[in-house]
């Protein structure tokens, strides 16, 4: 597979709402794929298709757990609320502390097409919330407070 640039914070596509995917294709389990490889070759923990150009609702994330890819992700519930330190691919070198949901429901489709609905908690709560955002222009940056260079 490939391994594609992640874009950086100033490129356009970062600031749009990607567009949904309506149907699965070979183009998407080739892009799951390449984004799979992207987010490992880049030591990331998360990557959403917005980060390497391309503006489709598709999400990777590992946390450690195993690999969770998910297209047309949408958060169904949230509960909780845990405050904790973020960075990002697309913002390299740069950290704020992020308020977000402890836990939350996550319905999309995998790669088969079919539907999926998970509940991660802490970590993986966080990773699946800050790459959702992504898919609607929202950067870790625009919620962060005391944003500060990665030491």
């Amino acid at each position: 597979m490939a391994v594609y640039n992640v874009v950086e914070i100033g490129e356009e596509v970062l600031r749009e709402k990607a567009r949904e995917v309506p149907k699965i294709t070979l183009n998407i389990i080739k892009l799951l794929d390449n984004m799979r490889d992207t987010m490992y070759a880049n030591k990331g923990v998360g990557l959403a298709a917005p980060q390497i150009g391309i503006s489709k609702r598709v999400i990777v994330v590992d946390v450690g757990e195993g690999l969770v890819e998910m297209i047309n992700p949408l958060i169904q519930e949230a509960r909780g609320e845990i405050t904790d330190l973020e960075g990002c691919l697309s913002i390299p070198e740069v950290v704020g502390d992020v308020k977000r949901a402890e836990e939350i429901k996550v319905k999309g489709l995998n790669r088969d097409g079919l539907e999926m609905e998970i509940v991660v908690q802490g970590f993986a709560a966080r990773a699946f919330q800050h790459e959702i955002d992504h898919l609607d222009g929202i950067l870790f940056t625009d919620k962060a407070e005391n944003i500060r260079r990665a030491k």
